[in-house]
């Protein structure tokens, strides 16, 4: 049909048009950028959030997720954001989200602890934890080695890796008063203390680790001696009682002590991490090492109260050796009871020098003829009472001049050594013959003597009673001679009067006559003839 030509009927007709390409709708604009926006946001905030760490704890007491913080040198860098039991439901993990950029932190030496108020040793933590709460600290280690998972520590560390020292292992056979925080002494100067105790594996020996400041680290040397310096020292001697101590607070809590022998030669500092003897006091440490040591036994047949193995030896006052085995044994044949001791001897502590031995000379030889000399010529081996208080016993070997005659048996393993009874035996033996004494002695007769004696005596005393009566009849009759009143005493007065009148007379007769000798011929003038 041409063109502008319209169909008969008037209805137009209609013609299909090309469907044309339109642009997006901006409807969909919004979601798409709403989208990428909250990728953006998402990436960052994974990218800033920085990394998940997870610990392991005994227990989570004290901890709140979503409030206990991370803190390091008092910053905080994590926060806790779970906590779950393990599948054991022993123990607690616990999941932490650290800080941007920590990632240097959480390295494998880096420790994690729980903060909680804590007393211990000569240290109080922790105290600010009593108003914000617990918190869990934090020392970043020195290894390269990344990590994400760590084990916490149950007790806060007292020596962190910012602090100059050295630490050192101490090997002990107990405890004693020690703790963390301990605090450790050189020449009375607290320099240290111990960082943390551990029981071996074998449960023979307990692993101390103590840490030394610097500069004071330096005087630890391979020589250097340790000792428990807790409480303190009395000692009575000739110079008077002394009490030694450390420091007021080794009295209170205990503490360890370390010094070098002066007289030994001075050597380079020790490493770290050197293993050295924890000793029990001062004495013990600094006493030498027994040098080809003698092993000796001695039987007893009294009791060995108060005697046990450390037990000291002495000759004559000087320490010699010392207790190693207290047993006991009984000997079928006559089933008598016994106790044998062993001994150790260390001929150096007599401090005796063996001076002029020749080359080739075994001194094994010159050892048995000295003990033979000496057994020979009176000592023996007995116990005695070291201490009053507390009854300990030791073993003395003195010159015994009245012992009888012994030998040694060198072939015997180990070499058995001659003794004598102990003091309180003695004592006890010197008791028991006086009271066999007193056992045969007639005490029947003696009190039948005695009784009649007695009798004789009351007769006596009978006599002697009534001679005193008769006696005190006498007195009186003398009393009433002499008293002032009586005749006897006026006649006496008179008496006297008449012997003085009498002698006054004389003594008138002889002046005249000392005068005038003549009137013995011619008599008295005057007088008629």
């Amino acid at each position: 049909m041409p063109e502008g030509e319209r169909p008969a009927g008037g209805i137009v007709e209609s013609r299909g048009l090309p469907r044309s390409r339109t642009r997006l709708s901006l409807v969909w604009f919004i979601p798409i950028v709403a989208a990428l926006v909250g990728v953006w946001v998402a990436v960052t905030r994974i990218m800033g959030e920085g990394p998940v760490v997870t610990l392991v704890f005994q227990s989570a007491e004290g901890l709140e997720a979503g409030k206990t913080k991370v803190h390091y040198n008092g910053v905080d860098i994590g926060t806790v954001t779970a906590i779950r039991l393990s599948q054991d439901h022993q123990r607690v993990i616990i999941t932490i989200q650290m800080a941007p950029r920590t990632e240097a932190f959480l390295v494998e030496d880096t420790r994690f602890w729980v903060v909680r108020p804590r007393i211990s040793g000569a240290n109080v933590t922790g105290l600010g934890t009593l108003i914000s709460g617990a918190y869990i600290g934090m020392e970043i280690g020195s290894s390269k080695q990344g990590r994400r998972h760590f084990e916490g520590l149950e007790t806060q560390p007292v020596i962190t890796g910012g602090e100059a020292g050295r630490f050192f292992v101490l090997k002990a056979p107990d405890l004693g008063s020690l703790d963390t925080g301990t605090p450790l002494f050189f020449r009375r100067l607290q320099v240290g203390e111990v960082s943390s105790y551990a029981l071996d594996p074998d449960g023979k020996l307990l692993t101390v680790k103590v840490f030394v400041r610097a500069p004071y680290d330096q005087y630890v040397n391979p020589n250097t001696r340790f000792w428990h310096a807790s409480g303190f020292d009395v000692s009575l001697s000739a110079s008077g009682l002394k009490v030694q101590t450390q420091s007021v607070l080794s009295i209170l809590i205990g503490g360890i002590a370390f010094e070098t022998d002066a007289t030994l030669p001075v050597l380079p500092p020790a490493e770290a991490d050197s293993v050295f003897t924890l000793y029990s006091d001062r004495a013990v440490a600094f006493r030498p090492a027994p040098e080809n040591p003698q092993t000796y036994r001695l039987i007893f047949n009294e009791s060995v109260r108060g005697l046990a193995a450390g037990s000291p030896v002495e000759f004559r006052g000087i320490p010699v050796g010392e207790v190693t085995d207290v047993r006991a044994q009984i000997d079928l044949r006559n089933f008598q009871f016994s106790v044998p001791v062993t001994i150790q001897l260390d001929p150096r502590r007599l401090g005796v020098k063996v001076v002029g031995t020749a080359a080739g000379v075994n001194l094994e030889t010159v050892r048995r003829r000295l003990i033979d000399s000496l057994v020979g010529h009176g000592v023996r081996a007995q116990l005695r009472t070291g201490n009053l208080l507390t009854g300990a016993v030791y073993v003395a070997l003195d010159v015994f001049p009245g012992a009888a005659p012994a030998t040694v048996d060198w072939a015997q393993r180990p070499v058995e050594l001659p003794t004598v009874p102990g003091q309180l035996e003695q004592t006890e033996e010197s008791i028991n013959n006086i009271i066999k004494k007193i056992d045969r002695m007639p005490l029947q007769q003696i009190g039948d003597n005695l009784q009649k004696a007695l009798g004789d005596l009351d007769l006596t005393l009978v006599s002697a009673r009534g001679t005193l009566v008769t006696a005190q009849g006498t007195l009186d009759n003398a009393s009433n001679l002499t008293a002032p009143n009586s005749a006897q005493v006026q006649q006496l007065d008179a008496t006297m009067q008449e012997v003085s009148r009498a002698a006054r007379s004389v003594r008138v007769l002889t002046d005249y006559l000392e005068r005038h000798p003549e009137a013995l011929i011619r008599g008295k003038q005057g007088e008629a003839k």
